[in-house]
């Protein structure tokens, strides 16, 4: 019986107290199952380890699918994965922080997922660059690290010696791309195929919910953006909005923008949409119809701005998100 031809790669899985068990396991049995269909091709499988963080303050393998290779190899891909609950503060970030910055600077290529980026980005080594994370955790990565050009409508973004991937499940789609990279289109395909994962691609913004800033301090704005909300954002015009708080117009655009990083049309914008999706999800209203009801006379401009915040048509939309109890008007 032939032996099972050795590892052509190595990918580290970085672990850390409360880190995203679902995406480490998950990774690794992904891996394995693609290199057994590379071994059916004639190729050779992937070896995945797991690290920990030691007293001495180093790192040491705590378990890895290839133990007989003992210390023999070291990842040429290191991995971080999010965590479900508290992001990690500059204090827990930086021994990790340091191990990237080494790896990176031996020639590793550095990858996380959800969370897993304010590791990353604790190594300096994301600034400037394109990155993404949860579109749950964006206003605060932003906080921590503005020199991050965030775009938390992807799921993936590869910038070559740097992958970043977005929320929880988005592990499936960096685990693909990492297939693809390391053992080819066939495998990643049949390995897609058999967990039965989409692997067209997808983005963050088909999936993320419209979150405003409230927490900014400034009172005024926070009462124009209740107004708002209690209006869903209906026929509102910017003087009307600068009105609510006696405020000359330009001032009013100037605060608002600084408060919610948004002008007050692309706040309306996100509200009218964010009620269109309800209706899509749980109505059999007709696209036209909704788009009357969230304030759009125009049922073109509706459709090409709807497409444009969420990634895919208003038709497309219902047809992935519909609720089976959905409605008719």
């Amino acid at each position: 019986m032939p032996a099972t031809p050795l590892p052509k790669a190595e990918i580290g899985i970085l672990f850390y107290p409360r880190c995203q068990l679902s995406m480490a396991y998950g990774l690794t049995d992904m891996i394995a199952i693609a290199g057994q269909f590379s071994i059916d091709h004639g190729g050779q499988p992937l070896r995945v380890s797991r690290w920990e963080h030691q007293p001495d303050g180093g790192f040491a393998r705590s378990h890895d699918t290839h133990p007989e290779l003992g210390d023999a190899t070291r990842p040429e891909i290191w991995l971080v994965p999010g965590r479900l609950t508290g992001i990690p503060d500059a204090q827990e970030a930086a021994p990790y922080a340091r191990w990237l910055v080494d790896r990176h600077a031996q020639g590793a290529t550095l990858a996380s997922n959800c969370g897993g980026a304010f590791l990353l980005a604790a190594t300096g080594l994301l600034s400037g660059r394109p990155a993404t994370t949860h579109w749950w955790f964006a206003d605060q990565f932003r906080t921590r690290f503005p020199d991050v050009k965030l775009d938390c409508d992807r799921i993936v973004i590869d910038d070559g010696d740097i992958i970043t991937a977005g929320g929880l499940m988005a592990w499936t789609d960096l685990g693909l791309r990492l297939v693809d990279r390391l053992l080819g289109p066939t495998v990643m395909l049949d390995t897609a195929k058999f967990l039965l994962i989409d692997s067209a691609g997808r983005e963050q913004k088909h999936f993320a919910r419209f979150m405003p800033r409230l927490t900014h301090g400034d009172e005024a704005i926070l009462k124009v953006q209740h107004w708002l909300a209690a209006r869903e954002g209906k026929a509102i015009s910017v003087g009307e909005m600068a009105a609510q708080v006696s405020m000359e117009e330009r001032t009013f655009q100037r605060r608002f923008k600084a408060a919610t990083a948004m002008t007050p049309i692309e706040y309306v914008q996100h509200l009218r949409i964010t009620k269109a999706r309800e209706h899509l999800e749980f109505t059999r209203r007709t696209v036209d119809q909704i788009a009357w009801s969230v304030g759009y006379e125009d049922a073109a401009a509706f459709r090409k701005l709807f497409h444009r915040l969420v990634g895919l048509s208003p038709g497309d939309y219902r047809s992935r998100f519909a609720a089976p109890t959905a409605q008719a008007a």
